[in-house]
This record gives C-alpha cells, structure tokens and sequence, in this order.
C-alpha cells in the first residue's frame, strides 16, 4: 500500500536528517530554538503576569475589595488574587498547548527557509544566488501556508468535536485529529523545499496530495512533541529543525525520481 510505504519513507528520511545535521555542520541552527525560547517565555511570562496583575486590580476595584476590612477580606483577597494567576498561566499554555506548533512556523519562517536552501546546496551541490526580495517572498509563503493550514484544521477540528458524539467514530475522532495535524505540519515543513522547485501553492497542495504518508511522517514527530504537557513547544521548536531538513531530502529525493510534469501545470 502506497500510503504505508510513503510513511516508512518519510520516518526513514527523518532519521537521516538528523545524521545529516549533524554530519554537514547545520547543528548550529539549533541555536534559533533556543533563542526563540527564551524570548517566547520570558516575553510570555512577563506580558501574562501583567495582564494577570492588571486584572487584579480592576476586581478588586470593581468588588470594592481594596479598602474592605471585614473578617477574612485579606484571605478573600489573596484567594481571587491567586485564582486569577493561576487562570491566565492555564490559558496561556492551552493557548501554546494548540497553537504553539503554527506559532512556531510562522516565527521561526525566515529560520526554516534558510536552513531548508542551505541543506538542499550541502545534498545537491545545487546553489541560489542570495536575494533578500526572495527571502522575504519564501517568508511570506511560509506564513500563508502556516495560516491556511491552521484555518483548515480548525475547521477539521470543529467537524471531529461534532463526530465525537457518535459512538464508535467518535472513539477514532481524537486520532483522526492528531494524523490531521502531522500532515500539515508536514505540508509545511516540506513546502520550504517545494517553493523552490517554482510550484505555486495550488501545484504545492496538488504534490502533498500525492505524498500524503511522506508529508504526515515529517510532521509526525513535531505533533508528538506538542501534546508533551507543558514543554511541548520547546521539544517542537527543536523537532522543527529536523522536519525542515528531512522535508528538503525528501522532496529532493522524490523530485529526481518522479517525472516532474505530474505536479507542473502547463500554462
């Protein structure tokens, strides 16, 4: 079966990704994870404490609690004070816990196109002239296809919510959900590479289509990272370089195998 084959194919390629990181001196975009890190949840932490502290002020304005004195107002006070905390911390990782994975590709977008060129030139040999009008064209390419993903499994999402209370298909809802996800990751991790072969996004979806076990292989790692309770966006940024770089070998490979004229639409 094609689909089986195509999803050993992909899982095989994200092995050797990670060899050929490390093999062609790319580790050093690792960094870039790291960094985004750091400045995701210090920026995070920072801006949802004061959202917090500032909410708790129009409360206890608007409860009239900062000048009661009546018996237990200050356990009233550090009750609500510690509720409030506590809720805008949930929100803010349940806000990463299913966006994260998107937020990390639309980021990190002028990362992964340039890692995506720099491992097709190291396994090819094959170079492009460096054009800051291109890069900022594959950035916003990036973004688009990150957004258009995000939209559509949103409203897969809301299809699976309503399938879940059917006995029996409601069971499968979950897993369903969870491969829908992997595959556009995927899609986006591997249309860095596909860009460059001067597919628009129409011809893009058209290749995925036909790749769909490659394409949710590659995307299959990054999603097992994400639902990792509370870490999950900082195991993904890292799984994301190694998706990106077996995204470009993967398309590179099927590329040279396949007649091109299949994903190429006469104009």
């Amino acid at each position: 079966m094609k689909l089986i084959r195509d999803i050993n194919f992909g899982l095989r390629i994200y092995a050797e990704a990670l060899q050929f990181i490390f093999k062609k001196r790319l580790a050093w975009f690792f960094l870039f994870p790291i960094i985004f890190n750091i400045i995701l949840f210090w920026i995070g932490w920072d801006y949802i404490g004061n959202l917090a502290g500032q909410s708790q002020v129009f409360l206890s304005g608007w409860l009239d609690l900062e000048h009661a004195n009546f018996w237990g107002s200050e356990f009233l006070k550090a009750t609500l004070s510690g509720f409030i905390w506590i809720v805008f911390k949930l929100l803010f990782f349940l806000i990463f816990a299913y966006f994260g994975g998107y937020i990390i590709i639309i980021i990190l977008s002028p990362v992964f196109s340039i890692l995506s060129e720099a491992t097709e030139k190291k396994k090819t040999g094959r170079t492009y002239t460096f054009e800051f009008r291109q890069l900022i064209k594959d950035i916003l390419r990036g973004i688009t296809i990150a957004v258009r993903n995000l939209l559509i499994e949103l409203a897969l999402t809301v299809l699976m919510f309503f399938l879940s209370f059917i006995p029996i298909i409601g069971w499968a809802a979950a897993i369903m959900l969870f491969f829908i996800s992997a595959y556009f990751y995927g899609f986006s991790f591997l249309d860095y590479a596909i860009e460059r072969k001067k597919l628009n996004i129409s011809q893009s979806v058209q290749f995925m289509r036909a790749n769909k076990g490659i394409v949710i292989a590659n995307g299959l790692v990054f999603s097992l990272c994400l639902i990792i309770p509370f870490c999950g966006v900082s195991f993904s940024s890292f799984a994301a370089i190694i998706s990106v770089v077996a995204g470009t070998l993967a398309v590179n490979e099927i590329w040279e195998k396949e007649n091109r004229s299949i994903y190429r639409k006469q104009t």
